[in-house]
C-alpha cells in the first residue's frame, strides 16, 4: 500500500489536471454510474467525524475526517485525516492519501471548475471573502482558470490577513495584490468573487447595483444555518448552478431562498447539466458547491495512479 502526502500530491498532478479529474467526475455524476452512500456523521460534543465513502466502476474509496474547532488554539489544523483506496475487485488496500490535504486540493479544483465554466475568459480581477486556508487553495485554482492579474481579499475576523496576503503575493508575484477595507469595496473591485466563510448571515451588501454583472463562486455555507448570500443576488441570476442534488438539503445558501421565494426551484440547476447540455445565460452569475465523496474519489485515484509512475510516496507493508 502507498502512503502519500502533499509533497507526493504537489509532485504527482498539475492543478489543471486535477480540475479535469472533477470535470471527468461531473460526467460521471451525469450519468449515475456511481455509487455514493450518505455521508456519516459522528458528533461528540463539539468535536466532528466523517466517512465519506464512494464507489467507481474502477475504484472505491472512504474519506474520514476529524473536525475539531478548538485545535488552532492547540497550533493544530482543524481538519486532520486520511483517504483510503481500495481494489475494486478484491478489496485490498492500494492507497492512503493525507485527507486534509486532499480535501484542500479538491474542494479548491472544484471552484476552479466553477471559474473555468461560469465566467468569461477574458476577467482579471479576481476577489475573495475568507483568508483562511481553503480560501488560498481557491486563489491557487482561481489563477490557473483564468489569467487573473489582480486579487483583491477581504476578511471581517482575520487578524493575519497581512500574512496571507504576503504568501498569496509570493506565490503570484508578479499579481497585483489589495486587501480591501470592507466586501463593498472588494466587489466594487472585483470581476469574480469567492466566497469561502462559515458565516450565518449573507457577507456581501443587499445592493443589486453593486452585485450586477460580477460572477460569484460560494463554498462557505455547508449547513442549513449558514448564508453568504444577500437576497439582492437572487433578484439578479437566471439559475443558481450547484454541484450536488442535496446542496439544496445541506446550505442555507439555496434552503433560504427557497423557502423566501427568492427563486424557484427549476433555477437550481445541476453544473454537470451544464458541462454536459446547457451553457450559462445571465450577465451575473452564482454556482455554489458543497462537495461530495465523488470529487475525493476522483482526485484521488488520479493522485495514486500518477504517483506509480512517478515512484513517488512511501510504501507500507500490511
Amino acid at each position: 500500500m502507498l502512503y502519500l502526502n502533499e509533497k507526493n500530491i504537489k509532485e504527482a498532478v498539475s492543478l489543471n489536471e486535477m480540475m479535469d479529474a472533477i470535470e471527468e467526475s461531473f460526467q460521471v455524476y451525469e450519468k449515475n454510474s456511481f455509487f455514493m452512500p450518505d455521508r456519516i456523521h459522528v458528533n461528540n460534543d463539539d468535536k466532528t467525524l466523517l466517512y465519506m465513502p464512494c464507489f467507481k466502476e474502477s475504484i472505491f474509496g472512504t474519506k474520514i475526517l476529524s473536525l475539531f474547532p478548538e485545535n488552532p488554539k492547540k497550533k493544530l489544523p482543524v481538519i486532520t485525516g486520511l483517504m483510503l483506496l481500495n481494489d475494486i475487485e478484491t478489496g485490498i488496500p492500494l492507497a492512503l492519501i493525507n485527507g486534509a490535504d486532499l480535501t484542500a486540493y479538491r474542494t479548491g479544483a472544484v471552484g476552479g471548475v466553477g471559474v473555468r465554466h461560469t465566467t468569461p475568459k477574458n476577467v482579471k480581477k479576481l476577489g475573495l471573502i475568507g483568508a483562511g486556508v481553503q480560501g488560498f487553495y481557491q486563489i491557487l485554482f482561481a489563477c490557473e482558470a483564468r489569467d487573473f492579474d489582480q486579487i483583491t481579499i477581504f476578511d471581517a475576523y482575520s487578524k493575519n490577513i497581512e500574512v496571507f496576503a504576503e504568501k498569496v503575493q509570493k506565490e503570484f508575484p508578479t499579481k497585483k495584490i489589495i486587501i480591501a477595507r470592507s466586501s463593498e469595496e472588494l466587489v466594487k473591485e472585483s470581476e469574480v468573487i469567492i466566497t469561502a466563510t462559515p458565516s450565518s448571515t449573507p457577507v456581501l451588501s443587499n445592493d443589486k447595483e453593486l452585485l450586477k454583472g460580477k460572477h460569484f463562486i460560494g463554498l462557505g455555507s455547508y449547513k442549513p444555518t449558514m448564508r453568504e448570500y444577500p437576497q439582492a443576488l437572487f433578484e439578479l441570476i437566471d439559475n443558481v448552478y450547484v454541484d450536488t442534488e442535496f446542496a439544496g438539503e445541506e446550505s442555507g445558501d439555496i434552503i433560504t431562498p427557497l423557502k423566501e421565494n427568492w427563486i424557484k426551484k427549476d433555477q437550481i440547476k445541476l453544473f454537470s447539466n451544464l458541462l454536459t447540455n446547457t451553457t450559462i445565460t445571465g450577465d451575473t452569475t452564482f454556482y455554489k458547491f458543497v462537495g461530495m465523496g465523488l470529487f475525493d474519489l476522483a482526485v484521488s485515484e488520479l493522485i495514486y495512479k500518477k504517483a506509480e509512475i512517478k515512484n513517488l510516496g512511501q510504501n507500507i507493508t500490511l
